[in-house]
Order: structure tokens, then sequence, then C-alpha cells
């Protein structure tokens, strides 16, 4: 949305983004960040990122929704012991049977059926429904439907990176 703008771009992806008295601007909002800058000095957004990376910034090379061979999941909120994504596995795919050493997972079932492996017990889920992993338990979220999965994980734990992943079985190749 625009009053008194001229000579200017604005892009939105996920929110509304309004423009008043602009004149030779770029505003650019992704979920990721939001851009504003005079568009004859675009060139210098290569001066930010090399900020950002020399900060030790997460923004410079993460971003908040990630594609995996299985689906993608979105980073929706974090803070200093918890973790919230929105996961969408593909139909007929599923992630690999792992554990976390350093946190839980709580899974509720947004749409489609989830097939959940939680140590020795394979079982399903149906919308609105939900389960939890404590932390140390084998698991795997697979999509046995003909629709994607949408599930709303939150996580809990003392450290809440993707390095913490042990892999047993993968059927994308990661160790």
């Amino acid at each position: 949305m625009t009053v008194d703008t001229r000579d200017s771009l604005a892009i939105s992806q996920s929110r509304l983004v309004a423009c008043v008295g602009l004149v030779d601007a770029v505003v650019v909002e992704t979920a990721d960040a939001v851009l504003v800058a005079h568009r004859n000095r675009m060139q210098q957004v290569k001066d930010i990122v090399a900020r950002l990376k020399r900060e030790g910034r997460a923004e410079s090379d993460a971003h908040r929704k990630i594609h995996r061979p299985w689906g993608y999941y979105d980073s929706v909120d974090a803070g200093q012991r918890f973790q919230v994504k929105r996961i969408v596995v593909n139909p007929g795919a599923s992630l690999s049977l792992q554990m976390h050493h350093h946190r839980a997972e709580h899974w509720v079932v947004v749409s489609g059926t989830a097939q959940v492996t939680r140590s020795d017990e394979t079982f399903l889920l149906a919308e609105n429904q939900s389960t939890y992993i404590p932390i140390g338990t084998r698991h795997r979220l697979g999509n046995p439907g003909e629709a994607p999965l949408e599930v709303i994980e939150v996580q809990s734990g003392t450290y809440l990176g993707e390095d913490d992943i042990v892999r047993f079985e993968d059927t994308y190749g990661r160790s």
C-alpha cells in the first residue's frame, strides 16, 4: 500500500508493507528480513551481507523456510529453550529415523495423516491429534497419505541446533 510514493519498488511476501512519501526507494519484505534502500544504492546490499557474516549473524546464510527432500520446515518462533516449526511432509515421504540428545519434541497434526515411529511403536495421528517425543527417543515422522502432511512441532531443551540430529536410517543418503 502506498501514499505519495513514486519511482519506488515495494515487494512483500507475507506482511502488509505500507510506504508513505518515498521517492526512488526499494522495499523488500520476506519472512527472513526487510530491506529498505535508495534504488541507486542497491549494490551496497553486499556490504550488509558482509557485515552479517562478520558479526556471525544467522541471517547471513540461514533462512526461515528450509527445503528438504521430504518437504520443508518453517521456523515460526524461537526463544532461549524452545523453537516452533511448521513442518510439511510430501505425500509418501518421511523424515529420517533419528534422535536428539538435548531436545524433546511435541507434534500436533494440523492437516493430513502422520505415521509416527516412537521407540518400538508405530501409529497414525489424524488432524487435531498430537504426540510427545522425549529426549533420547528414536523417532520418525512420515506421510502415508496422498495429500501434504502439516505438523506444528514445538521443540524444548537445552540445545536446539540442527546438528543435534543423530540419524539411524535415512532414505536420502544423509548420515
